[in-house]
């Protein structure tokens, strides 16, 4: 007879054999700066899961509602969803930075009827109002960082550390037996409209379970993530492998600091990190010190390396770059380490998927030519369940493949290129098409500058489709920074139409949780007029 699939897909399931078989290994260390670390073992989550799930289900929490978990990455992010595993409860996972009327909406939207959060999020008095408002049962979190601070909200909210601290309790039971049952409610960015919720379903795990094989991992690596556990990538990168075993442990921040990154590794012995968006810059911009090879770093999985900045960087590092490509929906492709070009996402596992690029009519484009990526399982039509949204699920896969909204292209021999996104529509200057990654290498190599992120704003000699370019920096001392040398660098090591028009001084960059940069709002807020923004001088 053939093994129950929900032994292999099931959350709770997994930690439950898991920990049976090995209740001492390490799964997970979560760092926390000046504060001290908190390691997992397979016996805490299990038994950790397993008190969490008493507590929802007394709390009368009943099959098929959700429960939101909105921390930032605590080892209760993972205790609150193997618990909401056992009881067939899907989570829902929000920023903790998210506030005022859309969390409302993730709240409502969702149908949550429960809430994990931590003290910092509802020290807010706004924050909390809104979910007193709401009325679903909420359960706290009181962190470190939190009475670090002195907050303390135990006399309103029931906390997680309570649960934790108190007497184990008799098996909840494991109420998934149907691999086809929802497992996550995961919203989408929002970037043409309000967000949507995608459906995942728990067989949704016997896939990213072959991923570790796809990337290379061993079982003596230690995979490291400052990404946000409210994001797939982090999910799938570094938590799933290390609760399957497939590595030694993995290591997570509370959030991803740029200038942290090589400490953090070299203190915890970790042998691959995940990069996404503009991390790898920033990571770059850093000035060079003896801890840039002083780390045991053999691979940085990324999603989004600059192809400018690849080779540079595996030299300085002393790494090797593995690039993947992955959609929230479905898609997935990679590029093993030596085995594809430089600048390549890769191909899809063949036999899995099928992926192709399509021009507007549909028709499959040809080697170098830009159009959408689609992608559908080998041999059958692609499938996407969107929360309450039948509509859009159908626009979404229209004529049986996943419409991924990235614009991309193949070369001859099938590797597959990233160009940009569907909305974005490319960055085009003097009739050519700008290369960021090439500017922003050029000016991540500067000391004064920390970070860098290059966006288009519309021409101001109003050219259809054309842009100014403007470069967004972090530096090191905004009132002293030295605007024209930055430019004549430019001029000197790019061709003319990518020195940019203008740049920008910000502190930050606004993100997402999964670090990408929010060029939407950069463009929205720009005006030429602002303190430290500086024109180029034209002659």
């Amino acid at each position: 007879m053939a093994a129950d699939p929900a032994e292999a897909a099931v959350l709770g399931r997994i930690v439950a054999a898991r920990a049976e078989a090995e209740p001492d290994r390490l799964v997970f260390v979560f760092e926390n700066g000046q504060l001290p670390s908190e390691r997992v073992y397979h016996r805490d989550l299990a038994i950790v899961g397993n008190k969490l799930g008493y507590a929802l289900k007394r709390a009368g929490l009943e099959a098929g509602q959700p429960v939101a978990v909105m921390l930032r990455n605590h080892p209760e992010f993972v205790y609150a969803m193997v618990a909401n595993s056992r009881l067939d409860l899907p989570t829902v996972p929000i920023d903790p930075r998210c506030r005022g009327e859309q969390l409302r909406y993730f709240l409502n939207f969702a149908g949550c009827a429960g809430l994990i959060t931590a003290d910092y999020v509802v020290a807010e008095e706004s924050t909390a109002a809104i979910v007193r408002k709401t009325g679903i049962k909420t359960y706290v979190v009181s962190t470190p960082e939190g009475r670090a601070q002195g907050i303390d909200v135990s006399s309103e909210w029931p906390t997680v550390n309570e649960i934790v601290a108190g007497p184990e309790r008799g098996d909840v039971g494991q109420r998934v037996t149907d691999i086809g049952r929802p497992w996550l409610l995961a919203y989408t960015s929002g970037t043409t409209g309000d967000p949507k919720a995608i459906v995942f379903n728990y067989d949704r795990m016997l896939f990213y379970q072959r991923i570790p094989q796809f990337f290379g991992y061993t079982d003596g690596d230690i995979p490291y993530t400052g990404l946000s556990l409210s994001h797939g990538n982090a999910l799938v990168v570094t938590m799933m492998p290390a609760i399957g075993g497939a590595v030694h442990h993995s290591v997570f921040s509370r959030w991803f600091t740029s200038t942290r990154l090589w400490d953090i590794c070299i203190a915890h012995g970790c042998t691959t990190w995940s990069n996404l968006g503009g991390i790898a810059t920033a990571v770059y911009s850093q000035p060079a010190s003896a801890r840039d090879t002083a780390h045991r770093v053999r691979l940085v999985v990324s999603a989004g390396m600059p192809p400018q900045l690849w080779e540079p960087f595996e030299r300085r590092f002393g790494v090797r770059i593995l690039e993947w490509y992955g959609t929230m929906e479905g898609g997935f492709a990679c590029n093993p380490v030596g085995r594809g070009p430089v600048g390549s996402f890769g191909r899809p596992p063949e036999g899995l998927l099928d992926m192709r690029v399509f021009n507007a009519g549909d028709s499959e484009a040809g080697p170098g030519e830009v159009g959408e990526l689609v992608v559908r399982p080998a041999n059958a039509a692609a499938a996407v369940a969107y929360h309450r949204n039948p509509d859009a699920s159908a626009r979404k896969t229209r004529g049986g493949w996943l419409r991924t909204g990235d614009m991309c292209w193949r070369d001859r021999d099938g590797w597959f290129y990233f160009a940009h996104r569907r909305e974005e529509g490319g960055l085009r200057k003097l009739g050519e098409f700008i290369s960021t990654g090439f500017i922003g290498r050029v000016l991540a190599e500067s000391p004064d500058v920390l970070d860098v992120h290059v966006y288009g704003v519309p021409s101001r000699g109003g050219a259809p489709g054309e842009a100014d370019v403007v470069a967004a920096l972090v530096v090191r001392d905004k009132d002293g920074f030295d605007a024209p040398s930055a430019f004549a660098r430019c001029a000197r090591e790019l061709e003319r139409s990518h020195v940019p028009d203008f740049i920008q001084l910000l502190d930050e960059f606004p993100r997402t949780a999964s670090q990408k940069v929010q060029s939407r709002l950069l463009v929205q807020s720009f005006d030429p007029a602002q303190p430290h923004v500086f024109p180029r001088d034209r002659p």
